[in-house]
């Protein structure tokens, strides 16, 4: 990526004229990474959290059948679950309240 500070320095200027004029500040844009892949035992979560795959897999919404797929290696999570697993690995309790 090549920094451009013409680019910044025209985006600060339009931004400071929205400003000047009274308009709201939005996001409308947003760059979001794919998910990293999961090296964290999806089994170590479960265990942590204290649940059945039953229960886990109700939880993120999906099949028993797929957490036992995950946990024995022969198939990776999706995107999103992925996502979910990784926020679950570092706050499990917020897992806990759908549970």
């Amino acid at each position: 990526m090549v920094f451009n500070s013409s680019a910044l320095l025209n985006a600060a200027a339009g931004l400071a004229a929205d400003l000047e004029k009274g308009k709201k500040l939005t996001r409308r844009q947003i760059t979001v990474g794919e998910p990293d892949p999961f090296d964290p035992e999806i089994a170590a979560i479960r265990k942590k959290l204290d649940m059945s795959q039953s229960v886990f897999a109700a939880v993120l919404g999906v099949t028993p059948a797929s957490v036992m797929s995950w946990e024995y290696g022969r198939r990776t999570p999706s995107g999103p679950v992925r996502r979910l697993l990784h926020i679950a690995s570092r706050q499990p309790q917020i897992l806990l309240e759908f549970a």
